[in-house]
């Protein structure tokens, strides 16, 4: 991915930290106020990413929103997905991996290569999602998350506004950084946004069906996914820095 021209606007208000005291609804309209049709929520269906659809749409009804189609996700992931279409009228663009990829790792290593070995899994990710996001991100200049501080040890730090280094350099934007799982769905209730059923079964993160469970009273919000591996590597490779 080729690298990107952030402007001198963008980077100043980056590097000041100015947006770090804002509201989500005050960050998502300054990203697409700031980028237009040049920024794009990437969109897991979350409650996270349904809260901000509904953000973005009350600033401009197109706002782009694109989804990564494993082909291995849930049936109550695709039944949330077009109950947003419909309350929220918006159009979703549906990436998804290379055929050839992969009908080729899976006859080589099976459908299930992801519970043998960390290497296979993250195979089977940068497969399945890493290069889909790399395709999507080759068309905007800036892009938005659902990644909340709250959710796990590996995001801790994350901005809500920052340089992307890992893709072209361009201006990664996550509003909900600084809020809680109890403020993400008193937002989506209060708005009678539709989220992911799974959600009230114990879900609080929802990836892949094979590789996500509910989690345990007590345990993290991301416990459920990749459950076998340690917590320091629970990341696709979607919001993993090679920069440090």
């Amino acid at each position: 991915m080729g690298s990107v021209s952030v402007p001198e606007s963008v980077q100043s208000v980056i590097q000041s930290g100015s947006l770090e005291t804002k509201s989500a609804q005050e960050v998502v309209r300054w990203a697409l106020e700031t980028f237009g049709n040049k920024v794009a929520l990437a969109s897991s269906f979350s409650a996270e990413d349904v809260a901000i659809i509904h953000m973005m749409v009350q600033v401009n009804p197109k706002a782009r929103v694109f989804t990564l189609d494993t082909g291995r996700l849930n049936q109550e992931t695709y039944d949330v997905m077009d109950k947003i279409r419909e309350k929220c009228q918006v159009s979703i663009e549906v990436m998804f991996p290379n055929t050839e990829a992969v009908e080729r790792m899976v006859r080589e290593k099976g459908l299930n290569l992801f519970y043998h070995a960390i290497e296979n899994r993250k195979l089977c990710c940068g497969i399945r999602k890493v290069e889909p996001l790399n395709r999507a991100l080759a068309t905007v200049d800036a892009w938005m998350t659902g990644l909340r501080r709250e959710q796990v040890v590996t995001r801790a730090a994350v901005k809500k506004v920052d340089l992307d280094a890992d893709h072209g350099g361009i201006a990664k934007i996550n509003p909900l950084a600084d809020w809680t799982w109890t403020q993400t769905m008193e937002y989506v209730t209060k708005h009678g946004i539709p989220y992911n059923a799974l959600h009230d079964q114990g879900y609080p993160s929802i990836g892949c069906a094979p590789c996500t469970r509910a989690i345990k009273p007590g345990e993290d919000f991301r416990a459920g996914r990749w459950w076998w591996e340690r917590p320091e590597q629970k990341e696709c490779g979607l919001h993993v820095s090679k920069h440090g």
